[in-house]
């Protein structure tokens, strides 16, 4: 854990200097990439996944040590050409396990979330899970086990592979030649982001486009098909947390209004998208059918809340570093109620993103959480309270003001996957 932690004081750094690296660029080009809400949306989605990882909010059904010290039939040492054969192992691996991810209706929801956003950018990278909490592709690992790849040589080309994921989510950069028939590019993984009909479902290699054009997944960009980008079934919201479980919400009222115990069982498992015939005909769900007509969500927003925005953002990925480079000077129920704090802190802001008009209570959760870091460690993981305490009066103050005084936009209900709630 702390090791983890460790490498996110380079990473986080590192992954956002590109992004506004990116936002220059495409400003330079007249090409527009970002939008204010939805950035900011995506690098929040990323601090919950970070947290959930870190913290190891998740249940590993078989860890990978344990397969190696049971099933293994060789014993390898971890030369140079180990790394190479487990970093392809690796890819193939991740390549079903992604390929899985959208065509399984439940596990849907563990991924829908990196597709959530209507833009396709480097901040767009960053918006991972923290629905899956349950390892069920372990079984991918088997074949490494068996043949001995040692568990250190996993822990170092695993976040390798992840990392090495990131610089192909953009537009600004065209095709790459010869590149092309070899790894994954930016070209390649536009497609797979596209929601148009010619590219759904396409191009799931991770590192080496060669797992789709062996398995017959593969699909290049045209130039006469621009492609559009989100989801099927828009999101309609700007809180990640929200986002990660829509599908799953979805399907567990499918299941419930389905008369057929057949289909009750069968709904999770079915293809994505897929729902019982007498559910479609009762309780029809907005889908896009033609990408073209797609109408981005988007909130109304005063410069001193997009602003605003911006500033809770980067506050709570300071505050995120402090807890991570203190996990081991604190008892970890602490480091539990500092996550919890996180977590609760973007489902504020972002619900206040979204103009909802009970933006506040989220908001009062947090400041209550905090008051208890602040009578039980004194204040923030490395932070006073004094200053503490100042950010959160802030924090409830501006909160309440974009509430209840600057209301540009604000409604009584806001849409949450073609609810109203």
């Amino acid at each position: 854990m702390e090791s983890y932690a460790a490498v996110l004081n380079y990473g986080i750094p590192f992954f956002l200097i590109l992004i506004i690296a990116e936002w220059i660029w495409s400003y330079y080009k007249g090409v527009e990439v970002n939008r204010s809400f939805d950035t900011v949306s995506s690098l929040s989605s990323g601090i919950t996944n970070i947290v959930k990882d870190v913290l190891g909010i998740a249940i590993i059904v078989v860890s990978y040590k344990w397969m190696y010290e049971h099933i293994a039939i060789f014993d390898i040492s971890a030369y140079w050409w180990v790394f190479v054969v487990t970093f392809i192992l690796e890819d193939f691996s991740g390549y079903w396990a992604h390929r899985w991810e959208h065509e399984i209706n439940i596990f849907w929801n563990r991924h829908m979330i990196h597709h959530s956003s209507e833009e396709y950018n480097l901040a767009c990278a960053l918006r991972q899970n923290v629905s899956a909490i349950v390892g069920v592709f372990f079984f991918l690992y088997i074949p490494m086990a068996i043949i001995g790849v040692p568990p250190k040589v996993i822990a170092i080309v695993a976040p390798i592979q992840l990392f090495a994921q990131f610089w192909y989510h953009t537009r600004l950069i065209d095709k790459m030649g010869n590149l092309e028939k070899i790894l994954v590019t930016p070209s390649h993984h536009r497609v797979h982001h596209a929601i148009n009909d010619e590219y759904i479902d396409k191009n799931f290699s991770q590192i080496f486009i060669v797992w789709d054009k062996w398995f017959g997944t593969f699909q290049e960009e045209l130039d006469d098909v621009p492609p559009v980008y989100g989801i099927k079934k828009p999101a309609k919201t700007w809180n990640p947390i929200l986002i990660n479980f829509q599908h799953a919400w979805i399907i567990a009222k499918d299941a419930y209004h389905t008369k057929s115990w057949k289909d009750k069982l069968l709904v999770w498992f079915k293809p994505t998208g897929w729902r019982p015939a007498d559910v479609i005909e009762k309780h029809p769900i907005e889908i896009i059918t033609n990408p073209y007509t797609q109408k981005k969500y988007d909130t109304e927003g005063s410069i001193g809340l997009k602003i605003w925005s911006f500033l809770q953002l980067t506050i709570t990925v300071v505050m995120t570093l402090f807890m991570f480079n203190h996990i081991a000077d604190y008892n970890f129920a602490f480091i539990l109620l500092g996550g919890l704090f996180v977590m609760v802190s973007v489902f504020a802001y972002t619900t206040l993103m979204d103009r909802h008009q009970f933006a506040i209570v989220p908001e009062m959760i947090k400041v209550a959480i905090g008051m208890v870091l602040i009578s039980t460690i004194g204040g923030w993981f490395g932070i006073s309270s004094i200053v503490f305490s100042i950010y959160l009066l802030l924090s409830l103050g501006l909160t309440a003001y974009f509430s209840f005084v600057d209301k540009k936009g604000i409604v009584a209900d806001v849409e949450y996957a073609g609810e109203r709630v």
